[in-house]
């Protein structure tokens, strides 16, 4: 398990590489002013999907992570 400070800073980085750094600052702000319930969000996120469906849409998604930190967005 990482360092709750070693995760902040790797979340941030990650936030920042796809959403720029000001769109990562804006969505941060939304979270700490929102009053959204995270696990119950997660309970109905995918109880219309297999697991085979999740691995795979998880899949797909680490296959774009991935891409996105070996060759990082220009800022324009």
């Amino acid at each position: 398990m990482k360092a709750d400070t070693a995760l902040r800073v790797e979340a941030m980085d990650g936030l920042i590489s796809i959403l720029g750094a000001v769109d990562a600052e804006r969505f941060i702000s939304m979270v700490k002013r929102d009053t959204f319930d995270y696990t119950e969000w997660q309970r109905h996120l995918w109880k219309d999907k297999s697991i085979e469906e999740i691995h795979a849409l998880a899949t797909e998604h680490e296959k774009k992570i991935c891409k996105i930190a070996i060759n990082p967005p220009v800022a324009g």
